[in-house]
């Protein structure tokens, strides 16, 4: 499953967004591979709102003005991780915070989204 094409061009656009989960809401960055929404943890797998989403798998996206029924998946495909890393160091170039996204501690923390 995949989100309808305004809400890939809205997440595609869109520098930060919040998620939400019961008790948490955090902002952070998303990206779009192909048709395929990504989120990561710069803080690896002891980032709090990651642990959240894992514990909370079915969550609310807040981008702009809209509330986005998601669910995270973990992805272990190498090959789509690899293009995230590539989609953070593209789509945030210029913040210094890119970098960090791409490491190795944080590869294990890509979240597939999907709709629900």
């Amino acid at each position: 499953m995949t989100f309808s094409p305004e809400i890939l061009d809205l997440f595609r656009e869109i520098e930060e967004i919040d998620v939400e989960v019961p008790g948490m809401r955090r902002t952070i960055w998303i990206v779009v591979v192909g048709d395929t929404v990504y989120i990561r943890s710069v803080n690896g797998v002891k980032g709090q709102w990651y642990q959240a989403v894992l514990a909370h798998p079915d969550i609310t996206i807040h981008a702009g003005e809209r509330r986005i029924p998601a669910r995270a998946i973990l992805e272990t495909d190498p090959q789509a991780i690899a293009q995230v890393s590539t989609a953070y160091l593209t789509k945030y170039a210029e913040s210094e915070w890119a970098p960090p996204m791409a490491e190795p501690h944080t590869l294990a923390t890509t979240l597939r989204l999907e709709p629900r």
